[in-house]
This record gives structure tokens, C-alpha cells and sequence, in this order.
């Protein structure tokens, strides 16, 4: 099997076996933006928002998004994951999402924080879109991820 595209000499996808590694604490970084419009911002600032508080339901998204990652993303090993933290921050352009994710497991959680990070930002996309043509979702990215022995 190719490690890096995991394809069998016949073809087929499979999952990466990570039966022989050891358990240890792993954590992931990731962060991601989206541009609105000065008055896109003032209005979720203010909560006036139809859809509710475009923040809270943007970091609970990305809470919910990081645990389903096995289930969006083939191939994706399903983690007991130990924590899972979300932020919006709004700021001068835009809104910018930092998500931070751990477990205690064989292989690392960088997708689970990247999933929650774009989850995040689609879902302030939904909930902007009537009021805002403008928006640009990027750079979303992993920012770090760290193993440690137990």
C-alpha cells in the first residue's frame, strides 16, 4: 500500500491501520476567516441576525462539526475526543474562528480542528448570506498539532 495516498495495490481507498501505534495526548490548532461587509458586522454585533446569535450557534457548529469529522471526511479514524474549544472573534473585517482539539488516541486530531474551523465559517455564511453578497470564507489552516507521551 502507498502510505501517502493510501491505495492497495488493487486500487481501493483504506483506512490507515494505527492499531501499533501507542495511545498518547494529541492536540490540533486551526484558525480560518471570513470577510463581511462594515454592516454585516454591525448587525451581528447588535444580535439582529434572523437566523439568532451568529457567534454562539457558529461555535456550537464547530463543537458538533469536530465530533462528526469521521462521518464528512473519508478515511477519518473516529476519536474520543477529550476537548473541544471553538472562538469567534469578530473583528475589524471579518470574523476570525480558532478552534483547539484534543484526545487521547493512536493518531492525531488536525482534521477534527479543521473541520470545526470551516463548519464554523459556513455556518456564519448561512446566517449572513440574506444581508451580505460580499462574504469571502479564507485561510483557513492548521496553525499546530502536538503529540506527547502518556
Amino acid at each position: 500500500m502507498n502510505e501517502l495516498s493510501h491505495i492497495d495495490n488493487n486500487g481501493k481507498a483504506n483506512m490507515v491501520d494505527v492499531s501499533n501505534k501507542t495511545n498518547q495526548k494529541r492536540t490540533a490548532v486551526a484558525e480560518g476567516f471570513i470577510s463581511l461587509a462594515t454592516e454585516t458586522l454591525d448587525i451581528v454585533k447588535k444580535n439582529l441576525v434572523k437566523k439568532g446569535d451568529v457567534i454562539s450557534i457558529a461555535e456550537i457548529a464547530g463543537i458538533m462539526a469536530a465530533k462528526r469529522t469521521p462521518e464528512l471526511i473519508p478515511l477519518c479514524h473516529n476519536l474520543n475526543l477529550t476537548k473541544v474549544d471553538v472562538k469567534a472573534e469578530i473583528q475589524d473585517d471579518g470574523i476570525k474562528v480558532i478552534s483547539s482539539v484534543a484526545c487521547i488516541g493512536q493518531t492525531g486530531v488536525e482534521m477534527e480542528a479543521l473541520t470545526a474551523v470551516s463548519i464554523s465559517l459556513l455556518t456564519i455564511y448561512d446566517m449572513c448570506k440574506a444581508v451580505d453578497k460580499t462574504m469571502i470564507i479564507k485561510e483557513i489552516k492548521l496553525l499546530n498539532k502536538q503529540k506527547e507521551d502518556l
